[in-house]
């Protein structure tokens, strides 16, 4: 998707990072220039005014489950391991990845499981 015009930052970039930029996750300097090329661009401004409407709807629709206590827990605890491995400068993998076995008690990641989109607006 182009408009065929040409733009500091590519169609394709601020295609691929579209949910950065509606999840509000990237610099402040990159919204920037994503705004910019909304302002510029009108096919990608369209696409990012579809994404934000199905992330609202998702919201509406799905953002009122509760996330079991225990799965948040297991979650936030393989995130701290992987801190943890991070800050050590070793890499370390998570238990269940290519064919380990999972570390005691923990079985197999549940299936079936989606978090809820952040909010996500373009900032003026």
């Amino acid at each position: 998707m182009s408009c065929g015009e040409p733009h500091e930052t590519e169609c394709s970039e601020v295609l691929d990072h579209l949910y950065e930029y509606l999840d509000q996750e990237m610099p402040d300097r990159d919204r920037a220039k994503f705004r910019e090329h909304f302002d510029e661009c009108s096919p990608c401004f369209e696409k990012y005014g579809l994404e934000q409407e199905v992330k609202k709807l998702v919201r509406r629709c799905c953002g009122h489950d509760e996330v079991p206590a225990d799965l948040r827990a297991k979650v936030m605890g393989r995130i701290e391991v992987i801190r943890a491995g991070q800050q050590s400068g070793s890499a370390e993998r998570c238990p269940d990845e290519e064919g380990a076995a999972p570390a005691s008690g923990e079985g197999a990641a549940e299936e079936g499981t989606s978090e809820s989109p952040k909010a996500g607006r373009l900032a003026e």
